[in-house]
């Protein structure tokens, strides 16, 4: 049996209590690129489960998110946490994911309602089995095979560029301001070395290989889509510990990507990463900026590590 392992818990946000009508349970299949060879889940095939308990079961037939939608206002993935838990499972056995959601804002300095937010969360819960080879010893009982946080910031992402901004509901089912507040995490904060920790690098270097987005990269809200850094973060995180003569024969176990601006098909990126070692673990703290522009803004910063 493989433990669950865990990253710095204030990495993963606290679950507020919500009411029945914003939870819900659902059960769905893995694909076979989803399970490792040692029967763990790769961090990005956990993020689908939440999709499908909490976007399609809940939202997708709330009345509110329809009539907001239909306003051109739409939840834009700000921030992703991933946990991954234990193992193994087989490729053959269901998920059962458990999730909600709930609406927030946060404020400025000066106390003034500056974004409406769509927390979402689930965890994953499979029988404990292998697709090949000898059953594990607690076969069949349930196992966490991970957790997911997603935190959204309410926009109008087809609108003209002074009206994107969202600070109050349309009139609706939704109260103007949800009365639930969250401290806003800054994508730079991710940036940080975690408690316990201590650098392998003296400072931030860019990874070898630039990145060119294609139209494969892009969903239907017209960039490059959330999961798409996570995947590429834990590639150039093994090129960075090859290179530093770590091991690599590691798994991402978990993730944080703060999203400050999207990138889009034809642009071509850099990753410019540091590496650290906590208890052992190796991580990486790194940011997505734009190819031949070293002090441009990052679009999106992230930390990864791996077991």
């Amino acid at each position: 049996m493989l433990p669950a392992m865990s990253i710095s818990p204030s990495m993963f946000p606290a679950i507020p209590d919500v009411p029945a009508e914003q939870r819900s349970t659902s059960e769905g299949p893995l694909r076979y690129q989803d399970v490792t060879q040692d029967g763990r889940l790769l961090l990005t095939a956990l993020h689908h489960f939440m999709g499908q308990t909490v976007f399609q079961t809940l939202l997708v037939k709330s009345e509110a998110s329809r009539h907001h939608a239909h306003a051109g206002i739409y939840p834009i993935m700000s921030r992703l946490v991933i946990e991954l838990g234990g193992g193994p499972v087989s490729v053959r056995k269901h998920v059962v994911s458990d999730g909600g959601f709930e609406i927030a804002h946060t404020v400025d300095e000066n106390g003034a309602v500056n974004r409406l937010l769509l927390d979402m969360w689930a965890t994953m819960t499979a029988p404990a089995s292998r697709t090949n080879g000898p059953r594990p010893p607690n076969a069949g009982e349930p196992i966490e095979l991970g957790r997911v946080y997603g935190e959204h910031v309410f926009t109008r992402p087809f609108g003209p560029p002074a009206e994107r901004k969202v600070t109050r509901f349309e009139e609706g089912p939704w109260p103007a301001v949800p009365p639930a507040r969250r401290v806003w995490r800054a994508p730079e904060a991710i940036l940080a070395l975690p408690a316990g920790a201590s650098w392998l690098e003296d400072d931030f270097a860019d990874d070898e290989a630039p990145i060119a987005f294609g139209l494969a990269h892009t969903d239907s809200n017209q960039h490059v889509n959330s999961l798409v850094y996570p995947r590429l973060l834990e590639d150039a995180a093994l090129r960075r510990l090859a290179r530093l003569g770590r091991p690599t024969a590691v798994l991402g176990r978990g993730v944080e990507i703060g999203y400050r601006k999207p990138c889009f098909a034809g642009q071509v990126v850099r990753i410019a990463l540091r590496a650290y070692v906590r208890d052992g673990v190796s991580g990486v703290v790194g940011f997505f900026r734009p190819d031949g522009d070293p002090a441009a803004k990052p679009n999106a910063v992230g930390r990864l590590e791996l077991g």
